[in-house]
């Protein structure tokens, strides 16, 4: 039964947190809205109708207990609020910054369908856990009574990190394998701080290394040893890589190093927000400082990259997408964002040439019927092309998976057509024995949520089989 602090979304509008004015925000890497006060928070919170069947949590891929401790948070019971939160989530303050709540959660609410506006739950999310870390209510990660058994995890973004929070919790020692020389994946390294500022992630980082997970930076399979070599040294596996390969365009191309993946672009922009060399930015290949830049792309990936060269103070910067807003897979608060900083979207447009001299030959577009995805295809437009002038072409049309197979010498390893990796649907246990496999390299490129989903479906099920591989040599022994 909801409390009196409950059910408030007709006489209280929603308010989310203030953003600083674009001018401000557009010179740093800040994130870029504020935090609620404690009272606020309170007050949004008792906006939630506290529905029989939550919407906002069956959207959720965590299915967070979202109406109970956004009640808890209306009365003020924050600790509460922030245990329950924490429950189903590894890194609920991450969710409720970067997730697409206006896809997911708050675009479900039920009182959003009643013209009222959703709950502002993403920034209740981020408030809780704030205040948490804040009061030191964030406890360190007690790893479970030892098993004798060790895990490898290949990749140390939200799904490895995720994993293996879960198998240390439960006893198990867990090596964390990863290429960079920090762990996070695209959290640290792909995620800009005006979205995700970096020391929220590495405080994450830093709490499972105190949980006694050992990492291993600058380690990349393949390289440092072989998948064969890494299961011979554990009792099992995962691999958590991602997605990082970057999908070509099919355009003739003479501009040389002005055209640049997005990955190389984002990792080159926070890699300098850490303080580190990167000589591709230093000589400006990697850098949009005085450039008129265009992005290619309708993604949340695209719309990082349009606000990181507005940060590094582009000359313009320019978006061509081939479909129109409405149509657009990433989220339209970005959009929403991008434009209030000085970014202009070219909507219905694609490129169809690079030119050494920096000239971008771009088609104009339309849609025709829709495609297998239900979204209306885009097709050419015979009003013709028109040609823009780029000092800097930031390609960001999605990631594809590296060929794991050949790079870590395992045939074996079975594959999609795609290059994901396959596993069986229950025990998501890859072709080979004891080598499990989640996140993105499993489902292709997705949203950090769904990659802490995995994480922490592939943690139980690799925690059921260590078990049963326990028992089993007991009894042979």
């Amino acid at each position: 039964m909801a409390t009196e602090s409950m059910l408030k979304f007709v006489g209280r509008e929603q308010a989310y947190p203030a953003k600083r004015e674009a001018e401000a925000r557009a010179e740093d890497f800040r994130e870029i809205a504020e935090r609620y006060a404690v009272p606020t928070a309170e007050d949004q919170a008792g906006r939630c109708s506290q529905c029989g069947v939550p919407y906002c949590s069956v959207h959720c891929p965590l299915h967070n207990h979202i109406p109970d401790w956004l009640r808890l948070t209306a009365e003020g019971r924050l600790r509460e609020a922030y245990e329950l939160s924490n429950a189903t989530s590894t890194m609920p303050e991450i969710c409720g910054r970067i997730c697409p709540q206006d896809r997911l959660c708050e675009g479900n609410c039920v009182i959003e369908f009643t013209g009222h506006g959703a709950v502002t739950i993403g920034s209740v999310e981020k408030f809780i856990t704030d205040t948490a870390w804040e009061e030191g209510w964030v406890e360190p990660l007690v790893p479970g009574k030892p098993r004798g058994q060790s895990v490898a995890v290949i990749g140390a973004g939200p799904a490895g990190l995720t994993a293996a929070e879960y198998l240390r919790g439960n006893g198990y020692d867990v090596h964390v394998y990863d290429r960079h020389d920090r762990a996070g994946g695209l959290l640290t390294y792909g995620i800009p701080g005006f979205k995700l500022e970096k020391p929220v992630v590495m405080r994450r980082v830093e709490r499972l290394k105190a949980g006694g997970i050992v990492f291993h930076e600058g380690f990349e399979v393949g390289r440092d040893a072989s998948l064969d070599e890494l299961r011979q040294r554990h009792d099992a596996v995962l691999v958590a890589t991602g997605v990082y390969r970057a999908r070509a365009i099919d355009v003739p191309d003479q501009a040389g190093d002005r055209v640049v993946a997005a990955l190389d672009y984002l990792i080159a922009s926070n890699r300098k927000g850490f303080g580190d060399a990167v000589p591709a930015f230093d000589e400006g290949a990697l850098d949009a400082a005085g450039k008129h830049v265009v992005v290619i792309g309708g993604g949340d990936t695209a719309m990082d990259c349009v606000r990181t060269a507005i940060r590094q103070g582009a000359a313009s910067v320019k978006c061509l997408y081939r479909r129109d807003r409405a149509n657009m897979p990433g989220s339209q608060r970005e959009v929403g964002n991008a434009e209030e900083e000085g970014a202009e979207f070219i909507w219905l447009s694609a490129p169809a040439a690079f030119a050494a001299d920096g000239t971008v030959t771009a088609r104009r577009m339309r849609l025709g019927a829709p495609d297998a995805s239900g979204r209306r295809a885009p097709e050419a437009d015979p009003v013709g092309d028109f040609t823009l002038h780029a000092d800097l072409v930031v390609k960001a049309l999605g990631f594809d998976a590296e060929e794991l197979p050949k790079l870590w010498n395992a045939p074996e390893l079975g594959v999609s057509r795609w290059g994901t990796v396959l596993v069986d649907g229950k025990t998501l246990m890859t072709s080979l024995d004891g080598v499990f496999a989640a996140g993105d390299i499993v489902r292709g490129a997705s949203l950090v949520v769904w990659a802490i989903r995995d994480g922490r479906d592939v943690a139980k099920t690799m925690h059921q089989w260590l078990r049963a591989q326990a028992k089993a040599e007991k009894v042979a022994a």
